[in-house]
């Protein structure tokens, strides 16, 4: 496997998360992988795509928790799960 493809994904950043799931794809789609190694390849990158897009989903709920002023001018930002 290519360096980082090991590494647990609840401890890789978006970006290496990224770009192992980009690694998985294009192994999948050489076509030069064994079946058994296919269905992990396969299982791993549904893994790798669900952290990506939890990451970008709470990157979006951050960015719209952004609290403006009575101008709607951004005055910062709110965590996601803040009251509000």
């Amino acid at each position: 496997m290519a360096e980082g493809q090991d590494k647990p994904i609840g401890e890789m950043s978006f970006e290496e998360a990224l770009r192992a799931l980009e690694v998985t794809v294009r192994r999948l789609e050489s076509g030069d992988v064994p079946l058994d190694e296919s269905i992990e390849l396969y299982e791993r990158g549904e893994e790798l795509r669900k952290a990506c897009q939890a990451r970008l989903d709470a990157a979006q709920a951050k960015i719209d928790k952004i609290v403006s002023d009575s101008e709607g001018k951004p005055t910062g930002t709110a965590p996601f799960d803040a009251e509000g």
